[in-house]
């Protein structure tokens, strides 16, 4: 008796896996694509992130995505790092390769395929406000995308001055510390105002204008505080709906080759958000 060929299996690897949307968005995307593949939401502990990862590779997954601390704790545990996650010193998504486990961090580039959609940073000078991971991940897209400069703005200096040193080890744009302040005014020469902060954060941004383009990571149902008053003065916003359906793209282009549709992804994730 012939067995029948084993389903590409991914999964989801999280601390706390609870309350993320992935396998809700990637099993209808697996649809969509006619794949018979099967998505895993897996609870990790930050200290058995090395046996998961191990784990991944010996059964033959085709990757994963990770969140929580396990994005730091990864880069140590993968064969590969990309540039990106080598700058951002975390993995937001695992490839499996012949070579071994590789690396990404995708928010950077689900930032920028959502910016390009309304704007060209090229050119553009940009306030980035935050300096973990994804801002980290952020500020090198931009830079290499062409941005003509960037402030970075961040509660703890010491992780500013660190971003502001690192894009220039890479000859990256231009960049300089904007000092934090609970009520910050956006300089007249932005063009682009970038928030990779917790929608929670005690931050009031003024000096907004109709003419700015407003990118704001936070995922959360209704508007953050930083996207409403975007939206107050008439200044182009970008969610971070936006955002992470375009990373969700990346991310399952990167495993199966086939561009899923963003304004399902879209959908879909409007649905789970405003369910939970």
């Amino acid at each position: 008796m012939t067995s029948p060929a084993l389903q590409e299996i991914i999964a989801l690897l999280g601390c706390p896996a609870a309350g993320n949307p992935a396998q809700y968005l990637c099993e209808r995307a697996l649809a969509e694509a006619g794949l018979d593949w099967r998505f895993l939401t897996l609870e990790v502990a930050p200290d058995r992130i090395a046996a998961a990862l191990a784990g991944i590779d010996a059964m033959g997954f085709r990757g994963c995505i990770l969140s929580g601390p396990l994005r730091g704790l990864a880069t140590a545990h993968v064969a590969t790092l990309s540039p990106t996650a080598t700058f951002s010193r975390a993995v937001s998504l695992v490839e499996r390769q012949p070579t071994g486990l590789v690396g990404h961090m995708t928010d950077g580039r689900g930032l920028l395929e959502a910016l390009r959609a309304h704007a060209d940073p090229s050119g553009e000078a940009v306030l980035l406000i935050g300096a973990g991971p994804a801002a980290r991940a952020a500020a090198l897209e931009l830079s290499l995308a062409g941005a003509a400069s960037l402030l970075v703005c961040n509660r703890t200096p010491d992780a500013a001055t660190a971003l502001v040193e690192a894009l220039a080890g890479v000859d990256g744009a231009p960049a300089t510390v904007l000092p934090w302040r609970p009520e910050l005014m956006v300089p007249e020469h932005v063009g682009i105002v970038v928030s990779a902060i917790p929608a929670d954060a005690r931050l009031t941004l003024t000096g907004l204008r109709k003419d700015h383009v407003v990118a704001d990571f936070a995922l959360v149902p209704q508007p953050s505080p930083i996207a409403a008053a975007a939206q107050k003065h008439g200044a182009c916003t970008i969610d971070g709906l936006e955002i992470h359906c375009a990373k969700t793209a990346i991310d399952f282009h990167t495993w199966t080759g086939i561009e899923p549709d963003t304004d399902l992804l879209r959908e879909l994730l409007d649905e789970y958000l405003n369910a939970a």
